[in-house]
């Protein structure tokens, strides 16, 4: 292991402690920053590196997914330009449907009109 890869993760390490003491204390960033006598700059790139490294990490162990939200459905490509051909908006019982064809600005003003409703 070269010295400039082991001191880097010596100092995500110690950046680790640093922000699990941070959570454990309740403090917000700014206070818990003052009371250490961290630069707030400091913290945050800190932060960015760990997040960075643990994404890093988590690519490497990980088969590669589609990562769909609880609730949400993956659409094929198929689906996905189905999908695109029209779009139906109710409001109040009134539906609008908007394909590629609708005047933009016919569009923009109904949309002008339902936003006062």
């Amino acid at each position: 292991m070269n010295t400039q890869k082991a001191t880097k993760e010596y100092r995500l390490t110690q950046w680790v402690q640093v922000m699990q003491e941070r959570r454990n204390c309740g403090q917000s960033v700014k206070e818990f920053c003052q009371r250490s006598g961290i630069s707030r700059n400091a913290y945050f790139y800190w932060q960015k590196k760990l997040r960075e490294a643990a994404c890093t990490e988590l690519a490497k162990t990980e088969e590669p997914r589609s990562i769909v939200p609880d609730g949400w459905m993956q659409l094929t490509s198929g689906q996905v330009q189905q999908a695109l051909e029209s779009l139906e908006i109710e409001v109040s019982g009134c539906r609008i449907t908007v394909t590629a064809g609708t005047d933009h600005e016919l569009l923009k003003k109904v949309c002008l009109t339902l936003r006062t409703l």
